[in-house]
Formats: C-alpha cells, structure tokens, sequence
C-alpha cells in the first residue's frame, strides 16, 4: 500500500507541547498518515536503547519509519579515507534504524566536486559496489537503500545516475524527490506525463517490481540557475512542483510508493494534504 507520512517534526509538533521522537509516532497516527523519516543529517548520535525505545513508540502505533543517512555522504570523494567514511555513515544509520523496526535508508549519493561528470559517476557506482559487499558482510541485505535524486546541479544524482547506481544490486531502490528533480531541471515537472515519462523510463530500466513500492520525497523548492536553493510549501505559487499531477501518475502506473513530505515546517499538514489528493482521484 502507499504510505503518506513527515520527514522529522514539523513545526506544529513542537507548538502542542511535543519534544521526543517517540511522540513523533501518535503524532503521526493521530493525523491518519501512515510512515515518517527519522534524519540523522548531522551524524548518527543516537544510543542503541534510543533507538529500541523509539521502534517500540512505532510499532504500537502502527507507523512505518524510515531513516535518512547523514548529509555529509559523498561517493565520489577522490579521497579513498574520506570515502571510507560514507560507507560507515550509510551502515551506522541503517543499524539504528534496525534497531527501530525501519527498512530503508536513504542517502545523498555525492558531489561532482572538480571531476569530470563521467569520472565522479563512476566513481561513486564503484563505491556503491563497495557499499554493497559491506551490507551483505553486515547481514542488512533485507534491508532497502535509497540514493536520492538531487536538486543542485553540482550534485551527483540525475534520474539517470540513480538509476544506474540501483542496477548494482537489488538492495538499492531510487528515492525519487521531485521537488529536486524539478529544481535541477528548471521547472520541467507540470503535467501527469511529465512523471510519467521519468517514472516510465525508471520502470523499463529497473522492472515494475523494484519500482512498485519505491521511496519518495516531494516538496515545492525554490531555485536558481544552479539548482535547489530552499524547501517551500503548498502554498508557494511561483515555484512547483504540483502534486495532483505525480498523483495521478502513480494511480495510472499502478505504483504505492512510500511517500515522504519535506516541505518547509508543515511536513505532517502538507502530507495529509497529498494522501486526501490522492485518495480522492
């Protein structure tokens, strides 16, 4: 089934009192959405009875959550010591989300830096192949890695790139965000084909089947001619992308991904909003 759900705690969460993760879980629930993303952005400080108490506060209510790894990742770092350090913020993320009951992991897979595109791609999918022996040797192959499309254009993460760093191994799945993919390309997401047709080319390069329960994030962003600059809400008139159009595409294309909000301190609001979208077509 699709889920809807917040990235972290949107501002109404702390205005009615609330402060801890665990909470995060009600929260949610009470709002009739149904996953959340934990961020260990800023590093992976976390104890491991932390981690059970918070997968206990879930599981009671029923609410699926997921972890996004460190923003400090970058594969194509031409620096083999710095690069190690990616592989162990990608495997301490996912052992705490273990320990929480969650399944998918989602990661900025890199920046280009002064490399040429080509060499910092392949760079970063030979890492990934490395990434991947340490999952295995790690016993987390049951679990889901999801590098992430990415909204500035100095960033490794094309819809093509994440497709390619997907076909290394079956436990990597596209986190498609479309408010990045919008930001990168200028505004090219208006119409229901518009998803279509990136949704479509992920499907005939991936299978259906890897694509049908894929991670999303969708927010509107403000850009510029470099790409990304800030996360916005619905209520944004200048900058897209819309929602009712990815809707639409998913309902026709038969996907039920899990769906994230990231919008700017209403990420619980604006994904209610998406489920009522969806649920009403």
């Amino acid at each position: 089934m699709i889920k809807f759900g917040p990235s972290g705690n949107c501002e109404s969460f702390y205005a009615e009192g609330y402060s801890h993760t665990e909470e995060s879980a009600a929260f949610v629930k009470k709002r009739g959405l149904d996953c959340f993303e934990y961020s260990f952005g800023r590093g992976v400080r976390m104890s491991e009875d932390k981690a059970i108490s918070i997968g206990e506060a879930f599981t009671k209510e029923d609410v699926e959550i997921s972890a996004h790894a460190p923003y400090f990742i970058n594969f194509a770092n031409p620096d083999d010591e710095m690069a190690a350090k990616s592989y162990g913020y990608v495997l301490d993320s996912a052992k705490m989300l273990k320990l929480m009951g969650g399944k998918r992991v989602v990661f900025h897979p890199a920046a280009q830096g002064k490399a040429k595109r080509e060499e910092a791609v392949a760079l970063t999918e030979d890492r990934l192949k490395i990434l991947r022996d340490y999952i295995y040797l790690n016993n987390m192959q049951d679990m889901m890695f999801c590098p992430e499309t990415m909204g500035k254009i100095a960033q490794i993460g094309t819809v093509e790139e994440v497709t390619r760093f997907c076909k290394v191994d079956p436990i990597y799945t596209p986190c498609v965000d479309f408010g990045h993919i919008n930001a990168r390309e200028q505004g090219s997401l208006v119409t229901v084909e518009d998803y279509k047709s990136r949704l479509e080319y992920m499907i005939a390069e991936l299978g259906f089947e890897r694509m049908k329960h894929f991670h999303v994030h969708f927010s509107k962003i403000m850009y510029s001619a470099k790409g990304e600059i800030k996360h916005l809400t619905f209520a944004d008139e200048v900058y897209g992308p819309n929602f009712e159009p990815l809707a639409v595409a998913l309902k026709e294309l038969g996907l039920e991904p899990y769906l994230v909000s990231e919008s700017a301190g209403m990420q619980a609001e604006e994904a209610e909003i998406m489920k009522k979208i969806y649920q009403s077509l």
